[in-house]
């Protein structure tokens, strides 16, 4: 994000380059990024998500840092991970499914994603 300039010393004006590099942000997808980690548990809560995952230990589905590990250099890693939580998916980390969470907006999919991917070991 670019710095104020030093000459811009009107408050309006600062508040009008602050909320046009906010719409940028949003634009960008960079959105997502808000999710802190207590929204982040409230939603694999709200979703059981955290009935197979856990962010550090591997329960029945992986450990949500290891999928971040797993996929860190795949600039599509949030599309496709996406993709299989709301589909389901087998086979990636063994043979115990994941089912579907085809009631699950697919926003907050890419949300919790999205954060998941940040996660580090």
């Amino acid at each position: 994000m670019k710095r104020v300039p030093a000459a811009a010393t009107s408050t309006a004006w600062a508040l009008a380059y602050a909320m046009t590099a906010g719409v940028a942000l949003l634009g960008s997808g960079a959105a997502h990024a808000v999710l802190d980690k207590a929204k982040a548990e409230a939603m694999m809560g709200k979703y059981a998500c955290s009935a197979c995952h856990s962010i550090d230990k591997k329960v029945v589905g992986p450990a949500y840092v290891d999928v971040a590990a797993k996929y860190k250099s795949d600039k599509n890693a949030v599309d496709m991970l996406s993709k299989k939580v709301k589909e389901g998916s087998t086979g990636v980390w063994g043979q115990i499914p994941m089912p579907p969470n085809a009631a699950v907006p697919p926003a907050d999919i890419k949300e919790l994603v999205t954060w998941i991917m940040t996660l580090k070991k």
